[in-house]
């Protein structure tokens, strides 16, 4: 028996129209999930064609995950399409200031698309695996859930309360069935750090620091997501994985 096999498996993955998300869609496709992606634009050809390739389905439904209704309008649209079994939250947003100068409607913006958008979506989601006593949740946390990093002081909140939340909501679900946990990526070469990557001083500290010696690629996350969501993981509850190539260890 393959325990990380998900065929016959939905996955919904937020923020799947590039980088992480994208990575983490085509590792669930290539275990057998057919996926459902939430995001603003539109799935990518290469997405679209490895769906076609393994003969699965690949759906997109937009929605604005700063705005309330534009979520309770795509969880209601991807539940009238098929049982959900996983739940993957890995749409994010990053915006740096000093901490002095933050203005509060980018905090505002951060923390409602980073933090209270993944516990809206928990918990339009949970409803059902509940209902059946089987699901599993992956939030997408961050290095910065463990640490404070620098002119970020809005992601660190955020990532910090998707902590919170999986562990809470682990509290919860784990006793009916939903595996809630997250994914610790560490530096990545995503758009997201476009502006690390341009700044030789700080992008040169940083690959210092990782033991494996360069930064994530997309891909590396999808393997972690894969495991969390298959049966292998049905006694993990509660979990942070760091994904950093030994960042936290160094």
């Amino acid at each position: 028996m393959n325990t990380y096999d998900l065929t016959g498996k939905t996955a919904v993955v937020t923020g799947a129209s590039r980088g992480i998300g994208q990575g983490i869609a085509e590792g669930l496709l290539n275990a057998g999930a057919n996926v459902i992606t939430l995001q603003r634009g539109p799935i990518t050809a290469d997405l679209a064609a490895l769906a076609s390739a393994r003969q699965l389905t690949v759906e997109d439904i937009a929605v604005d995950l700063s705005n309330e209704q534009s979520i309770t309008d795509a969880i209601a649209r991807a539940l009238s399409t098929a049982q959900v079994d996983i739940l993957v939250n890995s749409a994010g947003t990053q915006i740096r200031h000093d901490s002095t100068d933050f203005p509060l409607e980018d905090y505002d913006s951060v923390m409602n698309v980073n933090a209270r958008a993944v516990f809206q979506l928990c918990k339009g989601f949970a409803p059902p695996m509940l209902e059946r006593g089987s699901g599993k949740i992956i939030n997408l946390a961050s290095l910065l859930s463990f640490q404070g990093g620098l002119r970020v002081p809005a992601y660190a909140a955020s990532k910090g309360a998707v902590a919170q939340l999986t562990k809470a909501m682990c509290n919860e679900w784990a006793p009916r069935g939903i595996n809630v946990n997250a994914v610790a990526p560490g530096y990545f070469a995503t758009d997201m750090n476009a502006a690390l990557i341009a700044d030789a001083d700080r992008s040169e500290q940083i690959s210092a620091r990782i033991p494996a010696g360069r930064w994530g690629k997309a891909e590396d996350i999808s393997g972690a997501v894969v495991f969390l969501a298959s049966s292998a993981a049905d006694y993990i509850n509660g979990v942070v994985l760091p994904v950093d190539g030994g960042w936290l260890a160094r």
